[in-house]
């Protein structure tokens, strides 16, 4: 165990809450379609390697600005989202069934990434990684820090909608009650394919960022899959804003505990997390 200086845990706790913006951006599509959906999308986190493979190419093929990808992006993987629904819902495929139908869809797109890009490393040089502002002693990347902004937006924004708007009441009387739902006139297969294309286009707008911060290869696929499903499963399902708050805290716990000890006990964080949230509130998730 190491004690850090302020300033270095100052900056690795800035450096936890940046990524953990990025863990709620991840898990907020999944926790839509986990919660009101009932399906268990592991190709969720593939939809969005696939959108940051997508980023860096248009990028770096056609000099497109990385967030201005997400114009072409985000509008087609809400297409995708819709059509993976129809098909779920067309075969009726159960929770447990999601779960081994997204994992072989993820492995197929891992395999077409492979085979487009290869399995060598890829890192998107932007305009915004040369930008840092520098407050007090401490220096915040732009790419981070509008990853944080996005995040933060997108959870809120989904939140109002389903709290004030009468599309998100209905959606939420859907995931409740069904059948229930239907008798009062809701549109219930209309609106499960809007918000399964909604999560899917939040995917494609987490891996805008991931290309905006991270260096990218097929393999990384699985390496967010646990953490995210903790910050997912802390949260909430169902709850937009539960991922986003989730994920900072794991993000900073993470940060914390590689500053003061070693960066090889950070991943225990999130599932230790975890398990005080089953073991002290097993009805939260």
């Amino acid at each position: 165990m190491q004690f850090p200086s302020f300033e270095l845990l100052g900056q690795s706790l800035l450096s936890g809450l940046f990524i953990g913006g990025l863990y709620g951006l991840l898990g907020l599509g999944l926790s839509l379609s986990w919660g009101m959906l009932k399906q268990i999308n592991l190709a969720h986190f593939a939809l969005s390697f696939f959108g940051a493979y997508l980023t860096y190419q248009l990028s770096v093929s056609f000099g497109i600005d990385p967030l201005v990808t997400l114009v072409i992006i985000a509008p087609g993987f809400f297409v995708v989202g819709m059509a993976m629904h129809w098909v779920f819902a067309r075969f009726k495929v159960t929770p447990f069934n999601s779960l081994l139908v997204t994992f072989g869809i993820t492995v197929v797109i891992e395999s077409v990434i492979q085979w487009v890009w290869t399995a060598d490393y890829r890192k998107l040089e932007s305009h915004y990684a040369d930008i840092k502002f520098k407050v007090g002693l401490m220096y915040i990347p732009l790419p981070e820090l509008l990853t944080l902004l996005i995040s933060v937006a997108l959870a809120l924004a989904t939140w109002a909608v389903l709290r004030y708007t009468s599309v998100g009441k209905a959606m939420r009387a859907m995931s409740e009650n069904p059948k229930m739902a239907a008798a009062f006139g809701v549109n219930e297969p209309m609106l499960a394919l809007l918000l399964s294309g909604a999560a899917s286009a939040f995917a494609g707008v987490a891996g805008a960022c991931l290309a905006l911060s991270f260096t990218l290869a097929p393999s990384q696929i699985y390496a967010w899959v646990g953490v995210v499903f903790s910050a997912v499963m802390i949260g909430g399902l169902g709850n937009p804003l539960g991922p986003l708050v989730a994920g900072i805290v794991i993000g900073m716990s993470e940060a914390a505990t590689m500053a003061i000890t070693a960066p090889a006990w950070a991943p225990l964080v999130s599932f230790s997390l975890l398990i005080l949230v089953l073991l002290l509130r097993p009805g939260k998730i």
